[in-house]
């Protein structure tokens, strides 16, 4: 499903809040994103805009789930299988867009009184390299100009895509749900995150102006400027704001708008925030701790700012698997800084479970593995400069040398129907 589609299905379903009362995208917006976190949102009426805001429309495992036509505990699977099978997709000719003056005639808005300014939070930067062809990747953007953004640029693909002088871009907002979890997924530069995509649920490609892109709602064609301005303050996915710093300044060159755009808000620091970012980081985990034991599940919690923490359940087989699930676990995903590592009779998903298998089965003096590392930039505790820290791992597994049973809760007595009884 495109991005539109994927908002009508959810309508069909009953799971969208339309909110037809007039809103303004300074502060209002944002704030009713965050109260009502979780529910995807559709802003009908929006001051100053004919275009409607779409708002937390990835923000659960099952809103993903369901743009992706599976079952929610199948996203793990569907990934490592996506990613191991990239099936490249089709280009089509752009048809149906219509283009627009400048930045102020899309609907982007200003999330909090402590931002640099308004930012675009939801886009995807598709670049095009002649060596290692399409990049797709998530870059916040800070709008400076009407046709002037300053991006967020980590030494990953994009910056080598700069480096290596593809200066002309396009910036793609309103995606479908399959584009918009594989542009997160940290693969080596010459994998097509976009064959990913395909591969999790049929795309189709554009040309525009000599760029192939995925069909979204909104296209731009930017190209990167010799410029450098102050970036920030940004809400990040810790919830705390990230540093000011100098970053690139990008100009706007088109941009094109299919008939009846809506436009994609994503809340910094929401539940779709961390829902994009954190879930694509669970197969390249499960990847690696499949290599050393037997992996059921993986997990990076909300609680953890979907980045810094993540549970593991493994079937233990050795004595040594939790421990070996825990160095596999930060190879997976070296930003993370705690991991849990429980039995497969502990859901990840259910943090009470969780705790109270680090209640019952762990010891600090001999479960526990702690190392100094380069950590992740989002964590604001971390060396700000070196970004060392501390990692640690917990094995909560039961203890090899006891007997499992002794450790574990009995199932019901009774097979009974409460409503029986009531």
């Amino acid at each position: 499903m495109e991005f539109r589609e994927f908002i009508e299905h959810l309508d069909s379903k009953g799971l969208l809040v339309k909110i037809k009362k007039e809103v303004s995208t300074e502060y209002e917006i944002a704030t009713l994103m965050k109260m009502l976190d979780g529910k995807p949102l559709l802003f009908e009426n929006v001051s100053g805009y004919e275009m409607p805001v779409a708002a937390n429309v990835m923000s659960t495992r099952n809103l993903v789930a369901e743009g992706l036509g599976i079952e929610a505990d199948e996203i793990i699977r569907k990934l490592l299988d996506a990613i191991n099978n990239p099936v490249e997709p089709e280009v089509k000719k752009m048809e149906g867009y219509e283009e627009l003056n400048n930045l102020n005639d899309i609907p982007i808005l200003l999330h909090y009184p402590q931002d640099g300014g308004k930012y675009i939070s939801s886009a995807i930067v598709v670049a095009r390299d002649e060596e290692y062809g399409l990049n797709a990747s998530y870059h916040r953007m800070m709008v400076v100009d009407v046709d002037k953004v300053v991006m967020r640029i980590l030494p990953r693909d994009f910056h080598k895509y700069l480096e290596r002088g593809n200066k002309e871009f396009a910036i793609c907002i309103g995606n479908s749900v399959s584009v918009a979890i594989a542009s997160a997924i940290s693969m080596s530069t010459d994998v097509n995150e976009l064959a990913i995509a395909n591969a999790l649920s049929p795309l189709q490609l554009i040309e525009v102006d000599g760029h192939i892109v995925p069909q979204a709602e909104i296209i731009m064609i930017a190209e990167m400027t010799d410029e450098m301005h102050k970036e920030g303050p940004f809400l990040d996915l810790t919830e705390t704001f990230d540093i000011v710093r100098e970053q690139r300044v990008a100009r706007i060159k088109k941009i094109y708008a299919r008939k009846n755009a809506i436009y994609h808000a994503l809340l910094p620091g929401g539940l779709e925030h961390k829902t994009l970012m954190g879930m694509p980081k669970e197969p390249t985990i499960f990847y690696e701790v499949s290599k050393v034991c037997d992996v059921k599940d993986v997990y990076i919690t909300p609680g953890g700012c979907s980045w810094l923490h993540g549970v593991v359940s493994i079937r233990k087989r050795n004595a040594d698997d939790g421990k070996k699930a825990i160095e596999a676990a930060f190879r997976g995903h070296k930003s993370m800084k705690h991991v849990f590592v429980v039995d497969d009779d502990i859901d990840v998903h259910n943090p009470h479970e969780i705790e109270w298998a680090m209640a019952t089965r762990f010891q600090g003096d001999r479960d526990m593995v702690i190392k100094q590392e380069k950590g992740s930039s989002l964590d604001p505790s971390a060396d700000p400069v070196s970004r060392e820290t501390t990692k640690i791992g917990f094995d909560l597994t039961i203890p090899w040398d006891k007997n499992r049973e002794d450790f574990k809760k009995p199932s019901l007595p009774m097979k009974l129907n409460p409503d029986d009884y009531l």
